[in-house]
């Protein structure tokens, strides 16, 4: 939606300057008007950059703020206030910067929802929906709680996920700087200890010709690597790429189940989070699939919305896409005969999430041995190798 700036009197005869988000500029002129703001000028804000204020807003940052906002509420501060105060207390400052430009859009007329609306690139889809939801509901206050816990959850998934992957990773570094140095350092070494009267087996010669043109041209390999970076860095975001990998992960060895069951928390999760701030069933699972972290899991849910909408309930319409475990459609077709959905959907939620951090630390625990097993084999494979050619050298002298 687009905004638009601009200059107006107020009762007391100042002038002040304002912005407001509209779909044209008469939309902008009836709002301001019903907001009895005199307007001398009025213009569509061009060549606009919603990150004029450089860093990163963490789901930490967002959760806090979410949550003050909600206590300020409940005690009875108007939202306009609440925004402005908050918009002084936050450290961050892209938050900041954003919560005071909701404020003055609030204050000139807009709604809350659409001046959320114009900082997506810190407030997401499903958040901006729920502020949406609590709004027209009036039920604003108990909204936020509910984001601040969405938002908390999602923090400890995306932790428990991080934890298990970042020993292997760590390893995986290791490795590499190891074995670079050892083909730059040691291997030459070696190299000058073997007379070249020996026969070299196939992976010693491999390796003194691998050692030898990465020293003479060690330009053509960091060339070769930053191209396959920023080649897999960008490959991967192709269309190709992205279904294949979406099609594959959840099937994946070691880490398949726990990304299954990370989304399927998360859906559910988020699911039950709309529900309880008072979205329509089919308006949650719109938000829902495609917050989920699959795009298989989203069209599922896509094509369940229109059986929905013909008649059928939702775990019949969800069963049939054969993604979803038999327990969860269990407990959404007890919840929707109970009435009970969203806390069904909250129980369903808290088990995936112990299970995901069950398998995040089971999944470290299992692959500390397999990195180490797999840099001992190429550790060991190499210097079996280098040596090899110098066992040769001595037993043929001492022959």
């Amino acid at each position: 939606m687009p905004a638009y700036v601009y200059e107006a009197i107020n009762k007391q005869g100042d002038v002040f300057n304002g912005k407001i988000s509209a779909i044209n500029r008469d939309e902008a002129l009836d709002k301001l008007r019903e907001a009895s703001i005199t307007v001398t000028d009025l213009n569509e804000e061009k060549g606009k950059n919603v990150k004029k204020v450089k860093g990163k807003v963490t789901l930490t940052d967002l959760s806090l703020f979410s949550r003050q906002m909600a206590a300020m509420i409940s005690a009875g501060i108007p939202v306009t206030q609440s925004l402005q105060t908050l918009s002084t207390q936050t450290a961050n400052a892209p938050l900041a910067y954003a919560i005071t430009e909701i404020a003055q859009n609030v204050e000139a007329g807009a709604s809350l929802s659409d001046s959320f609306l114009q900082h997506k690139h810190i407030f997401s889809d499903l958040y901006c929906s729920m502020i949406q939801a609590g709004e027209t509901g009036g039920m604003l206050e108990k909204t936020l709680s509910a984001l601040a816990l969405q938002l908390q959850k999602d923090k400890q998934l995306k932790d428990a996920v991080k934890s298990a992957t970042t020993y292997p990773k760590m390893i995986g570094v290791f490795a590499i700087v190891l074995l670079i140095a050892m083909l730059v350092v040691m291997v030459p070494i070696f190299q000058k200890m073997i007379p070249d009267t020996i026969d070299l087996n196939p992976i010693t010669a491999a390796i003194f010709s691998l050692s030898g043109s990465i020293r003479s041209r060690y330009y053509v390999y960091i060339v070769a690597i930053i191209i396959l970076f920023f080649g897999a860095k960008y490959g991967l975001k192709t269309p190709v790429a992205h279904r294949l990998w979406e099609n594959n992960k959840m099937k994946l060895p070691l880490i398949g189940e726990l990304i299954s069951k990370t989304v399927l928390a998360r859906f559910c999760r988020i699911l039950a989070t709309l529900l309880n701030g008072g979205v329509t069933a089919v308006q949650a699972l719109e938000s829902a699939g495609p917050t989920s972290g699959s795009d298989l899991i989203n069209e599922a849910v896509s094509k369940a919305i229109g059986d929905i909408e013909n008649g059928r309930s939702i775990h019949e319409s969800l069963q049939e896409s054969g993604l979803f475990p038999p327990m969860l459609i269990s407990m959404i077709s007890i919840g929707e005969e109970a009435g009970t959905l969203p806390s069904m959907l909250d129980k369903v939620a808290e088990f995936f999430e112990e299970d995901v951090a069950s398998l995040s630390k089971n999944l470290g625990t299992a692959l500390e041995p397999i990195s180490l097993i797999a840099i001992g084999g190429v550790v060991g494979t190499m210097l079996i190798s280098l040596y090899l050619p110098i066992f040769q050298a001595t037993t043929a002298t001492g022959a």
